[in-house]
This record gives structure tokens, sequence and C-alpha cells, in this order.
């Protein structure tokens, strides 16, 4: 187990995390980063994504302390964190579509992504039809 994956499960526990996923445009090599402490971030102008899933809500000092956490493990680099009962359901599925990094109970975390993709799933059409309405008015 790396000394980064350890941090983060420490992070995770600190502040009562049941998941934590990696992605967006740097959601791989992050992944790969915390797997392998041999790797490095490199060098880039883009933040770090960071979806968690709490056991209840996160309060705006918990979210500052842990990006703050997260920014400090990962060498300073910015980090945008995103609490997934907070997101839209489309985000949220994005952040599902990364990398679990981190899961209290796997299977739970299992229940929570089907969840997501399904609620994603049922509301696809109303937003098709809502993005359809804003190209007509413009």
């Amino acid at each position: 187990m790396s000394r980064r994956y350890q941090a983060i499960e420490q992070i995770c526990k600190k502040y009562g995390i049941k998941a934590l996923y990696v992605f967006g445009s740097r959601g791989k090599e992050l992944f790969e980063a915390i797997q392998d402490d041999s790797l490095s971030l490199s060098a880039s102008q883009s933040d770090l994504d960071i979806g968690v899933l709490t056991h209840s809500p996160f309060s705006i000092d918990d979210k500052v302390n842990m990006t703050f956490d997260l920014e400090t493990l990962f060498g300073n680099a910015k980090v945008d964190l995103f609490v997934l009962q907070e997101v839209d359901a489309f985000l949220a599925a994005n952040i599902i579509r990364g990398e679990r990094v981190y899961a209290e109970d796997p299977y739970l975390a299992d229940e929570y992504e089907l969840f997501v993709l399904r609620r994603a799933g049922d509301l696809a059409e109303l937003e098709r039809q809502r993005i359809a309405a804003i190209l007509q008015e413009g």
C-alpha cells in the first residue's frame, strides 16, 4: 500500500468520507500516482478534480480543511473538491465514472454508483429537452 494511499485513507477517516473518486483531465494520472509513490504528478495548470461521498452534511470548514489536506498531500496542486450529495445527477455520474480511490465499504459504494447512474438515466431525456429549449431561445 503506497504512502499516498495511506494518507488518503487517513484523510477520508478524519472527515467521515464513505468514498473518494478522482476524475477529470488528470484523473488517471492522479489515480496512478496514488497507487505508486515512485510516480510524481506532472506540472500542470489543470487542477485535480476529486469527488467525495460523505456520511453526513459537509460543512464549509470541512470542505476547506479537506481541500487543504489534499493540496498538501499532492504538493500544493490546486484541488477542486466536489461533494456527491451536493452536485447534479450528471456531474455525479461523471465523478463516479472516474477512478474510485477509496471506499469505506466497497459494496455500499457500488450500490451508490448504481443509484447515481439510474438517476442520471432517468433524467437524461428531460436534460435533452432543456438543452433543446435553451438552444431554440438563442
